[in-house]
């Protein structure tokens, strides 16, 4: 069990991008990964905070690693109002953009105050990221 968590921690934070969509602009494609990213690393957290994986602090602490990083790109790659066709990312990011870099930092601060040290304190943390990062989908994600 405990290789099955390796393995999966590693395909998901080796920076591979397997491509859903196919996207045209570039930059949309760059917000596109570090959302993957961030996908990725709370698909690791919440499979151990399940019991679907064993819970593995050096594992939880390369994805929390990740969450921190990939949450502080979320601004930089959204600052251009970019689009293309396969976007999922609303106009409002850019009419309220001042919310939206707060929601971005609102969620780096919750990563970084996460405990990977034990399973209850990972999963106790993990409800203010999903909350954080359910509130910008919700008003700024179609």
């Amino acid at each position: 069990m405990k290789k099955l968590a390796i393995i999966t921690v590693a395909i998901a934070l080796s920076g591979a991008t397997i491509h859903a969509h196919s996207v045209e602009n570039p930059a949309v494609q760059k917000r596109m990964d570090v959302m993957k990213e961030i996908k990725g690393a709370m698909g690791v957290l919440g499979s151990m905070a399940k019991g679907a994986i064993a819970f593995d602090a050096a594992a939880a602490g390369a994805a929390q690693n990740t969450l921190i990083e990939q949450s502080g790109m979320v601004a930089t790659t959204f600052e251009a109002n970019e689009t293309d066709p396969k976007s999922e990312a609303l106009p409002a990011i850019w009419e309220n953009w001042d919310t939206f870099v707060e929601m971005a930092d609102d969620l780096t601060f919750a990563a970084e105050g996460l405990d990977t040290t034990s399973l209850d304190g990972m999963r106790g943390g993990l409800g203010n990221i999903g909350a954080s990062c359910g509130a910008c989908h919700k008003k700024f994600r179609m």
